[in-house]
């Protein structure tokens, strides 16, 4: 019974280490590129939806934003589509995937996760194991 119990919580935890999640800012039409708070931090689709778009919209009362999650293939195909209305002219539309957390947004500098944390993230399905393993084998 344990061995099965363990062999269950192996494969889960196993499991969990390849979901692919990201988090993008997300907006529709915004002004000034004032999005890119935390207010508007989605997570992603896991697996589906593994990277963030950005598009720029050069409108007659300004400069407009849109930010969302987006799947490579489409991200992709529609900033190459849209590489020719990209001027930076009145009516330019730009559109621009990136497949970082986040990294839809500002250009302002952000700080730089610790290591500290950067592991733990990376090592947690490992320490999650190792949990399960000790209280399997507590008498």
């Amino acid at each position: 019974m344990c061995l099965l119990v363990f062999a269950t919580l192996f494969g889960v935890l196993l499991d969990a280490g390849n979901a692919l999640q990201i988090q993008c800012y997300q907006c529709e039409e915004m002004k000034h590129n004032d999005c890119s708070t935390p207010e508007y931090i989605v997570n992603c689709t896991v697996n589906v939806q593994d990277m963030c778009q950005k598009e720029v919209l050069v409108k007659p009362d300004g400069i407009h934003y849109r930010k969302s999650c987006a799947s490579s293939g489409a991200c992709l195909i529609a900033s190459s589509g849209y590489q020719q209305f990209c001027t930076g002219r009145l009516n330019s539309v730009c559109i621009s995937c990136c497949n970082t957390p986040l990294c839809n947004g500002s250009k302002r500098k952000r700080p730089v996760p610790s290591a500290a944390t950067s592991n733990l993230q990376t090592n947690q399905p490992l320490i999650l194991f190792l949990l399960a393993l000790k209280l399997l084998l507590l008498p």
